[in-house]
């Protein structure tokens, strides 16, 4: 997900950190201590042989890959301490360790064991080496599969660091953190408790409205000032009049293309490349170096149309090397209209966009400031169709996790932040004292989930607390049902 819940290989330089733009974003933060501890730890970077199919035994027998893991004892008291286990999503499980201090800083305190674990499909996690997006291999691309891998891999890791009486708290955020709380649902026996951080367990399982997403993002810039709307609203309203006369070579001009358009289908692509621009810098809203928001376009005259181009500019040309945007090389249609990003990820998220994850949300123009651009469970069809050969499933997530019918699960905490567009997908409301949802003013896409930093508001400082003192709850609970169990 530009996500995620969602995940580009694009990468820019952004004010000294790095981006991934498209599906989640990250940039690597400087080494801190917290509590006497230094918090980002040496991982090791290991491969677990992981069973290929866990539910069919003829396709491919107990034929196995290299899953990918990182791990580091470096805070854990052997066979006593936690397991803190990171369910990894779509991306480099790289990424995700260097983005998630929070898991570090909270295992220095418990003293824990941490994984982070490589989701099936990404990174270098690949079932078929280069043939893993050919069909029919991408086919066991799943999130159950996703799912009994970390199962398998908790289960023998435990085993084989003489681990078997620890508790596993897993941990993740956006898509993964929708997996973390599907953990917790579906293996309970082996996971004690879940921070599911900025997950849309609801949207995407189909649930709600499909104009919250762009809504939501059109908030993130009006909460700014209204004139940052308007003006954007001004800026798409004067593209699509120039796409009407088919001034074509004036709208290459004005937004530095390398090729003039000569479609309504470039029009679209352009209206896309635009509209992720703005989606991201809503997710990455964060009150350090990514804070983007900070400055609205004029809101009338000429101008605007050069100020859609900036804001193209600040997400894909930060670093001011491109000489022109590439309209198909930045920015690629797929089964997920937040983006879906470049390279092999993108095809393991459109792929999965194309079965069990429905993200069919759309811009309207009435209840936010991007073009109609509709993305209907119709247009899904046709594409997934086409692309894949798959004919999605809307209803199959409410049918195996849950829906909104959670209220008989327990020890799951759901954070989301105001500022992030994907929050109102999410659980907002607690359904019991161990379903907690915890909302964070201030607060971009998974920020708790990042370590610490100076320019932290209040509101993170105490969600995490409450993160703190709620694990801390679980572990001891967990090591009581061990103890009766013996």
């Amino acid at each position: 997900m530009s996500s995620p819940i969602a995940l580009f290989t694009v990468t820019l330089t952004l004010l000294g950190g790095r981006v991934n733009v498209g599906g989640l974003p990250y940039t690597y933060l400087q080494p801190r201590h917290h509590h006497g501890f230094k918090t980002e730890p040496q991982f090791s970077e290991k491969y677990f042989p992981q069973t290929v199919d866990h539910f069919n035994f003829n396709s491919m027998g107990n034929g196995t890959f290299n899953q990918r893991y990182l791990i580091t004892e470096e805070f854990w008291i052997k066979g006593y301490g936690p397991i803190f286990f990171y369910t990894g999503n779509e991306g480099d499980i790289w990424d995700f360790a260097s983005n998630s201090g929070f898991i570090t800083e909270l295992a220095a305190q418990l003293r824990a064991l941490v994984i982070f674990a490589e989701h099936r499909y990404y990174g270098r996690s690949l079932p078929f080496d280069k043939d893993s997006f050919s069909i029919p291999q991408i086919g066991l691309l799943t999130v159950e599969q996703a799912l009994a891998d970390y199962a398998v891999m908790i289960r023998e890791l435990k085993q084989q660091l003489a681990a078997t009486d620890c508790p596993v708290i897993v941990f993740g955020g956006s898509y993964g953190g929708m997996l973390s709380a599907y953990m917790r649902l579906k293996y309970p026996n082996m996971v004690a408790g879940a921070l599911a951080a900025s997950a849309p367990v609801l949207s995407t399982a189909g649930l709600g409205d499909s104009g919250q997403f762009f809504r939501d993002v059109t908030a993130d810039f009006e909460s700014v000032a209204s004139e940052c709307r308007d003006a954007v609203r001004g800026g798409f309203h004067q593209l699509k009049e120039l796409a009407r006369h088919q001034d074509y070579s004036h709208i290459q001009s004005e937004f530095s293309l390398c090729k003039p358009p000569s479609s309504a289908q470039d029009i679209q692509q352009l209206n896309g490349l635009l509209r992720n621009a703005f989606t991201l810098m809503a997710m990455l809203d964060y009150p350090y170096s990514t804070h983007f928001l900070g400055t609205c376009p004029p809101t009338h005259g000429p101008d605007l149309l050069s100020s859609l181009r900036n804001t193209v500019g600040i997400v894909y040309n930060s670093t001011g090397l491109l000489p022109c945007f590439d309209l198909y090389s930045l920015y690629v249609k797929c089964a997920d209209p937040t983006g879906c990003g470049l390279g092999l990820d993108s095809l393991a998220w459109d792929y999965q966009a194309c079965t069990e994850i429905d993200l069919c949300y759309e811009s309207n123009n009435v209840t936010d400031m991007f073009p109609p651009m509709a993305f209907t469970e119709t247009d899904r069809q046709l594409y997934c169709a086409k692309r894949w050969g798959v004919v999605p499933r809307p209803n199959w997530l409410k049918t195996q996790f849950w829906g909104d019918a959670l209220s008989t699960a327990s020890n799951i905490i759901f954070s989301n932040g105001d500022l992030d567009p994907w929050a109102n997908g999410g659980v907002r409301k607690s359904l019991s004292s161990s379903l907690v949802a915890l909302n964070i003013s201030g607060g971009a896409h998974h920020l708790d989930l990042r370590g610490s930093n100076d320019a932290d508001p209040e509101s993170v400082l105490s969600a995490r607390k409450t993160e703190a003192e709620l694990i801390t709850q679980w572990v001891k609970m967990e090591r009581s049902r061990l103890q009766r169990s013996l």
